[in-house]
């Protein structure tokens, strides 16, 4: 491993414990069961561009609920939720390959193989250009893969 890329995991593990705790929830979602911070997952998955959604149009899927842009945007999800939901129930991909729950920044993604994967960024860090620096999704797909498998297991 790249010696800035394990730096980087330092600074996220440092961060996850001494500022966040680990997360209990299975889903990124705000206090209103609001997931991915009001964007649309089908404008993410189906266009590649991450898009506010609206009030005015919005589904509930296992409890969680997603705006969308348009009328056409919610048939769409209604029709296939599953395959609208965002990788690693939308919290930061490069967390999840880290092994902790980060929640990023809607605009910070990434669309690849059918998948949406979602990225913190702050002052302090850029996943995304993390995970785009490694020059291997595979790999970091499958160790996230296998770390979501366990942080997956904490309930809503």
């Amino acid at each position: 491993m790249r010696t800035s890329l394990m730096l980087s995991l330092l600074l996220l593990a440092g961060i996850s414990t001494s500022l966040f705790g680990q997360d209990n929830r299975a889903n990124n979602i705000d206090n209103s069961n609001i997931a991915l911070q009001g964007y649309s997952p089908v404008s993410y998955a189906d266009l590649g561009l991450a898009q506010k959604g609206l009030r005015d149009f919005k589904s509930t899927h296992e409890g969680i609920v997603y705006y969308f842009t348009s009328e056409e945007q919610k048939a769409s999800f209604d029709q296939d939720p599953e395959r609208y939901l965002p990788a690693y129930g939308g919290f930061c991909a490069f967390g999840i390959y880290a092994g902790a729950k980060f929640r990023p920044d809607p605009n910070k993604f990434i669309t690849k193989d059918g998948q949406y994967f979602l990225f913190l960024y702050n002052l302090e860090l850029d996943a995304q250009q993390l995970w785009l620096n490694e020059q291997d999704h595979n790999k970091l797909v499958s160790v996230a893969d296998q770390n979501w498998q366990k942080l997956s297991q904490t309930h809503n």
